[in-house]
This record gives structure tokens, sequence and C-alpha cells, in this order.
């Protein structure tokens, strides 16, 4: 970065042979959050982890974040400030100065819209268009945990003292160093990454890759959750979003670990287009996409 707050706009320097990637998200207040609910600094982690994530999942290393802030007047500034504190504390850990934004007031409640701009090697990003029938399916991490979370919250259960126990991941993380490994070494001939739901971002892949997908039921990596850890339903892992792991597909050999994260074959694609769920009992149903749908309410 050349120059960033302080002037109309940022000065961003792209390094020379690579493409520039931008990517913009928005958190609305009870759509992706409540005040009642979450934590601001998670808040702030989560707006800032959006951008990182679609940036990790293209390969991509970040430069640069812009955040537009909008505020209705009964948010104190400890919530703001807050707020800041965790997507600062993003920024820092992944080294991506906030170069820019905006604030305002808002009609009624919070908006925050993330804005994160990356780069990639010329023709290297890895798309959603790249996968090949027969290609073996992976997914980093686990699933589930975030929509377990949210789950028990809806259901009105208490999560005073023991909700750091039930959270299994209450600092959401980008892959950044993964998606850069799969994409260094042309492992990856698709990638997304799970912000609506293993179902709803695999059939992005399917549909944009013109494939079809098999996925088993038991492969699936399911986040264990609470005192007794317990892996989550399997309905949590397939549609919960919120996971920012990342969804891939490659014909190459991968390995357990990537760049400190496990990751996990779940299936492979087809020529035959639909998706399928391999159950334990070895039969094949279909399989819907049942996640994140903008423009329906969700919290």
């Amino acid at each position: 970065m050349v120059t960033g707050i302080g002037d109309d706009s940022a000065v961003l320097r792209v390094p020379s042979g690579h493409e520039l990637l931008v990517t913009t998200d928005f958190t609305i207040e009870n759509v992706h959050f409540r005040r009642d609910w979450h934590r601001p600094e998670l808040v702030g982690r989560r707006c800032l982890t959006r951008g990182l994530s679609d940036i990790a999942a293209m390969g991509g290393e970040p430069l640069a974040a812009f955040l537009s802030l909008a505020l209705a007047s009964d948010v104190p500034q400890k919530w703001v400030n807050r707020f800041l504190m965790g997507l600062l504390d993003v920024a820092k850990e992944f080294k991506v100065p906030l170069a820019g934004g905006d604030t305002a007031q808002s009609a009624g409640g919070i908006q925050a819209d993330i804005m994160v701009v990356g780069s990639v090697p010329r023709g290297k990003a890895v798309l959603r268009s790249g996968a090949k029938a027969r290609d073996q399916i992976y997914v980093t991490g686990e699933l589930g945990g975030s929509a377990a979370a949210l789950a028990r919250l809806a259901e009105s259960k208490p999560v005073g003292a023991d909700s750091r126990y039930f959270r299994p991941r209450p600092r959401p993380l980008a892959r950044v160093a993964v998606g850069q490994w799969l994409r260094r070494r042309g492992v990856a001939s698709a990638m997304i990454d799970l912000s609506d739901g293993l179902s709803t971002d695999l059939e992005h892949i399917c549909e944009e890759s013109h494939v079809g997908a098999e996925i088993e039921a038991e492969a699936i990596p399911r986040a264990r959750v609470g005192l007794g850890k317990k892996r989550v339903a399997l309905e949590l892992a397939l549609h919960g979003g919120d996971d920012y792991e990342l969804l891939f597909t490659s014909a190459a050999a991968v390995p357990s670990v990537v760049a400190g994260v496990r990751v996990t074959r779940i299936g492979r694609t087809t020529k035959s287009a639909g998706m399928r769920l391999i159950g334990a009992d070895g039969k094949r149903r279909p399989l819907k996409a049942g996640g994140w749908e903008h423009f329906r309410e969700n919290l």
C-alpha cells in the first residue's frame, strides 16, 4: 500500500505480474447477527473474516481492507469500539491494513460493509468453474459448529458460563494460507469458501463447473461441541453457514493436513448433474441446497 487512510482515496500497489481481487460483503444486524446474542468483538472479527475468506478461496494474498459502517442512533460508542477491536485484531493477524471506508447514520440497526482487495499471479486465480468429472471433493476443518451455536441461541437455551465451552470456534479464521498452498501447487481445480453452507456452496461449484457431486455423509467432518464434545447434527454440517472453511475439488493427491489445517475428502464430482448424499447404508439420496438464501430472513 502506498497511501492509506488520510486522503480522498487509498493508493495500492499491485505486485508485478499479478491481477487484482476485489470482494465485498455486508454484515447486517438481525440478518447476520444480533446484538443480544453476539459479542461486538466477534461481530467485528466475522465482518473482516468474510472478506478474507473470499480472497482465500481464490488462492489470493489480501492487500487491504475498507470498512463502511452505518449506525443507528441507539448504538453506544462502547459497542463500536469493541467491534473495531475485533476487526482490527484480525487485520493485524493477517497483516492487512484498514486502508479506508466511510461512516454514516443508519435509519435502523447496524450495517457494516467490508471490502477486501487482494492479488493473485496473473491467470492463477482458483475459480468455481474448474472442476472436472471424477475430481475428488475436499473440505478443510470441521463443519456445523457455528450453526449449532446459533441454533442453541435461537432455542433460548442458556449460554452463560458454559458458552465458551460450547462454541467450537469463537474466533472464526479465514483459511488464507491453505488457499495459497493449493494455488501455488496447482492442486485445486475449483474452490469456494463455506459461508452459505456446504450444500449451497457445493451447488455453486457444480453449476459453474457443469458437474454433479456425490457426498459421503459419514466422511463429513462434523464439529464437536459442548462439554461432552458431541458431534453436531448432520443437517447442521450440510446446511449451516458461517464456517469459513474451504471446499475444493482436485484430481491430485491432497495431504490430510495443509498449512496446519486438517483436510478431509468427502466425495467426488460426477458427469451426471445434481447432488447426491451417500448414507451410512450406502444408499444414494438426492441432496438439495439448504444453506443460506439471500433475500430471506435467516435470524
